[in-house]
C-alpha cells in the first residue's frame, strides 16, 4: 500500500509540473538555488516531478516491480525511510558532484528507486531480474555489478542527459540502510555486497579527494591534464560566456538593439533564462 501511495503522489505531482511551469521551476533540483538560497527542500520534492509522462511512466513501473516484496519484508514505515534516505541521498551525490555548476538541475525519482532496487539486492541476492522480450533473467547481485559499472562510466563520460549520480548515491543509501534494518542480510550475502558496495564508495571518494577524475573528453573519455581542475573549467566557461554578454551590451549601448545579429540575440535570450 505504501509503494501504491507513492506512485500516486508522484503521479499527482508530477502532473501539476507538466501543467505549470512556475510549479516546476519551484520544485526542482538546483544547485544554486540549494546551495546559495539555502532552499533545501528540493532535496525532496524534485524527485516527485517528472520531465515526461514516458520518464514518469517508466519510474513507476520501476518502483511498482520492485515495492512490494521490500516492503512485505520491511514493512511500511521502514519502506518509507529506505526510499526517502535513498532519495535525499542520491541528490546529495548529485549536489557534490555538481557544486560548482550552478545553473545544473534535476528531476525524477530515480534516486529513490535505485535505492529500493538495490535493497532488494541486499535482502534478496539471488532473485532473477527479467528483462522486456527476453527469455531469461539475471541474478539480482550481476545485474546490481553492471549497474554500478553504467553508472560510474555515465557520470564520467557524460554522453547523456541521464542524472547518473543520483542512482549511483541513491543505490548505495537504500542497500546501506536495507543492511541496517536487517543485519542478518550482511551476514548471508556478504559477497554480492560487497562486490556492489566497494567499488561505490572507492568511486566517490576519489570524487572528493581528485575531482578532476571527473574532467574526460567523449566519446571514450581521454583524460584532462590533472592540473585543470574542475573549477578551473568552469570559471573558464563562465568568463567567455560573460565576456560575450558583455560584448553585445556594449554593441546594444552604442548602435541600438537592433544592431544585433540573429546569433548574437540567440545568446542574449539563452543567458536572460
Amino acid at each position: 500500500m505504501v509503494g501504491l501511495i507513492l506512485i500516486i503522489v508522484n503521479i499527482a505531482f508530477s502532473y501539476k509540473g507538466f501543467t505549470n511551469q512556475t510549479f516546476f521551476d519551484g520544485y526542482k533540483f538546483e544547485v544554486d538555488k540549494i546551495l546559495i538560497g539555502k532552499d533545501y527542500k528540493r532535496l525532496v520534492t524534485s524527485n516527485f516531478l517528472h520531465v515526461s509522462w514516458t520518464h514518469l511512466i517508466f519510474n513507476m513501473l520501476s518502483l511498482y516491480l520492485f515495492s512490494s516484496m521490500v516492503e512485505t519484508e520491511l514493512g511500511g514505515a521502514k519502506f518509507l525511510l529506505v526510499y526517502f534516505a535513498s532519495m535525499v541521498g542520491g541528490d546529495l551525490l548529485s549536489l557534490l558532484i555538481h557544486r560548482n555548476h550552478g545553473d545544473y538541475s534535476s528531476v525524477g525519482a530515480s534516486g529513490a528507486i535505485s535505492g529500493i532496487i538495490f535493497a532488494s539486492i541486499a535482502l534478496f541476492p539471488g532473485m532473477g531480474i527479467g528483462f522486456f522480450m527476453l527469455p531469461f533473467s539475471i541474478p539480482n547481485w550481476l545485474y546490481g555489478i553492471v549497474y554500478v559499472g553504467y553508472s560510474i562510466y555515465g557520470i564520467r563520460s557524460k554522453k547523456d542527459n541521464i542524472g547518473h549520480e543520483a542512482h549511483l548515491g541513491g543505490a548505495l543509501i537504500g542497500m546501506a540502510v536495507a543492511i541496517i534494518m536487517e543485519p542478518e542480510a550482511l551476514v548471508e550475502n556478504y559477497i554480492p555486497i560487497l562486490l556492489i558496495a566497494l567499488p561505490t564508495v572507492a568511486f566517490i571518494y576519489l570524487i572528493i579527494t581528485k575531482p578532476q577524475i571527473l574532467l574526460v573528453d567523449n566519446l571514450f573519455f581521454k583524460k584532462h591534464n590533472d592540473d585543470y581542475s574542475i573549477d578551473h573549467q568552469y570559471n573558464k566557461t563562465r568568463a567567455i560566456q560573460q565576456r560575450q554578454i558583455d560584448k553585445i551590451l556594449d554593441k546594444i549601448g552604442k548602435e541600438g538593439i537592433s544592431s544585433l545579429s540573429k546569433k548574437e540575440k540567440e545568446i542574449l535570450e539563452n543567458f536572460s533564462k
